[in-house]
């Protein structure tokens, strides 16, 4: 039981350590705001793309593929999304609500803690398969999190601008390049690649301490029903029912943990930013942000201890 709590601890404790550094930099006032925003940017275009590209690019894609896995995440995200859809469009009426309230329950910040958990877990030669599967999810949060707020708010849905969209995404990019070198054998020279491990290295501290800095307290007063039920469903309902479905279709192991942080991740922070640009309620979506992280640091920490009391990885 104890190794078990220990092993849970190491999974999370790591996390929050960088992210209670980026409150000790926001306290002390280390970096301004347009620092902050402009680090973010920087980690955003260019260490995620060295961290898809590096870890794609070492790894044997024949053994790091998991289609069901992939599949099974790609559909857990929609179903996930619908069913948020058709429960927050019954229980609320306000459409600025409704489109805030979906994305905070089903799109996680899976791409900062995915690759964490799993290589606090199971060290970094693991972080192949989390890699991957940021590869599938995150298109699908982006479509997705686009159709759902053009449609609370009467917009159009342009697939294709959206599709164009992906497809500039850093990691995306990442992710594309890497896998056309392994296919036709291009052998990236051995320092080039060193210095790409580096920066891949460093991107998931730096995000996180970023994170940390930017975290910014809002009144929640005004939609506290809908926060709770968005932190509820986020860190509590939707990981029960993914991963016990996970569970009996005979996930284990380092897939288990992936889904883990697929499933019970918090709010993706881009959730915020994307609730101001396009009219729904950005506070509650701020909120469900900052709210969903802080109690994070519980949630997984449990989920991590069932699972591994269970025996499963």
């Amino acid at each position: 039981m104890m190794n078990n709590f220990w092993v849970a601890v190491g999974a999370v404790v790591p996390l929050f350590t960088l992210l209670f550094m980026g409150l000790v930099i926001k306290r002390l006032r280390l970096m301004t705001e347009t620092e902050l925003e402009h680090t973010n940017r920087m980690v955003f275009k260019l260490f995620f793309f060295c961290m898809m590209f590096y870890n794609i690019y070492v790894t044997d894609l024949a053994h790091t593929v998991r289609p069901k896995l992939m599949l099974f995440g790609g559909l857990g995200v929609l179903a996930v999304c619908f069913l948020a859809t058709a429960l927050v469009c019954w229980g609320d009426k306000d459409n600025r609500h409704r489109g805030a309230m979906i994305q905070a329950i089903f799109r996680s910040n899976f791409v900062l803690f995915g690759i964490p958990i799993v290589g606090n877990i199971f060290g970094d030669s693991a972080l192949a398969i989390p890699t991957m599967m940021i590869a599938v999810i995150v298109p699908i949060y982006n479509v997705l999190a686009v159709f759902i707020l053009e449609t609370f708010r009467g917009g159009s849905f342009a697939l294709g601008k959206i599709l164009l969209g992906i497809l500039k995404n850093p990691m995306i990019m990442g992710a594309i390049i890497a896998v056309i070198l392994r296919l036709i054998d291009f052998p990236v020279p051995k320092p080039v690649l060193k210095g790409i491990g580096q920066v891949a290295a460093a991107t998931t501290p730096v995000a996180l301490i970023i994170l940390g800095a930017s975290f910014k307290g809002g009144s929640f007063h005004e939609h506290l029903p809908q926060l709770v039920t968005c932190v509820a469903a986020r860190l509590v309902l939707v990981p029960a029912i993914l991963l016990s479905l996970a569970i009996y279709l005979g996930f284990r192991d380092i897939e288990l943990v992936t889904l883990l942080a697929v499933f019970a991740s918090p709010c993706a922070v881009a959730s915020f930013a994307m609730a101001q640009q396009m009219g729904s309620d950005a506070d509650l979506a701020g909120n469900c942000v900052v709210y969903t992280t802080g109690l994070s640091c519980l949630t997984i920490f449990c989920w991590v201890f069932l699972l591994k009391t269970l025996g499963l990885f």
